[in-house]
């Protein structure tokens, strides 16, 4: 665990498109978007297959969350019923959570934005919002704490899981510390790089050519 708070915090310092750089898999497309004007989302995965759009089964991933951890939920192709609203949210910020990631879509964006009582809204990226939502059916169809899949990205519980507003990155704690050195020292080189170019310096001295 402790080895993973490392790596947690050295991504929190890490400008996400960076990643982009050395990486080239476990980038969502622009259809998983920011919902909310939130801080980053950096955490750990927990996972739901929602195949039947059971609003008892999220009430139940959200009960299991743990502090610094996202909820992933995998819609099964459901891209009409949002899994995800005030109530939701709230509960899940309750917990300490990081964030949340629905393929597909959530509900009450205003609510979700909502700033009032000097709160810091949650991290929420998805498809879109929908006024149609989940229904309480309890079917025991869904499945929790199993790989998911989120805009064709495999998600594996304890994955790591970034967000902002470029979009949504999901890593193994493996691929994320291989990377996670070079991406801090491509982000430290830049200030000095812009600087040359603020004070007009000739462009092919600064701009990698092969």
């Amino acid at each position: 665990m402790a080895h993973n708070t490392d790596l947690l915090t050295s991504l929190s310092r890490v400008e996400f498109p960076t990643l982009g750089h050395f990486l080239e898999d476990g980038f969502c497309s622009l259809a998983i978007k920011a919902i909310v004007d939130a801080p980053r989302m950096v955490g750990t995965a927990a996972t739901l297959r929602l195949p039947d759009a059971d609003a008892v089964a999220v009430n139940r991933a959200v009960l299991a969350l743990e502090p610094g951890q996202v909820l992933v939920i995998d819609m099964c192709g459901d891209h009409e019923h949002a899994p995800v609203g005030a109530v939701t949210i709230a509960a899940v910020q309750a917990q300490g959570a990081a964030g949340v990631v629905v393929d597909g879509a959530v509900t009450d964006r205003r609510e979700l934005n909502s700033t009032a009582g000097g709160r810091t809204p949650l991290p929420v990226f998805a498809r879109g919002t929908t006024a149609l939502t989940t229904k309480r059916k309890n079917s025991q169809e869904a499945e929790f704490g199993v790989p998911v899949t989120i805009d064709g990205v495999t998600v594996r519980p304890g994955d790591v899981v970034l967000g902002d507003g470029n979009g949504v990155v999901i890593l193994s704690p493996e691929t994320a510390a291989s990377v996670v050195k070079e991406a801090e020292a491509s982000d430290d080189a830049e200030p000095a790089i812009l600087r040359r170019i603020a004070a007009g310096e000739p462009l092919e001295n600064i701009l990698y050519l092969g």
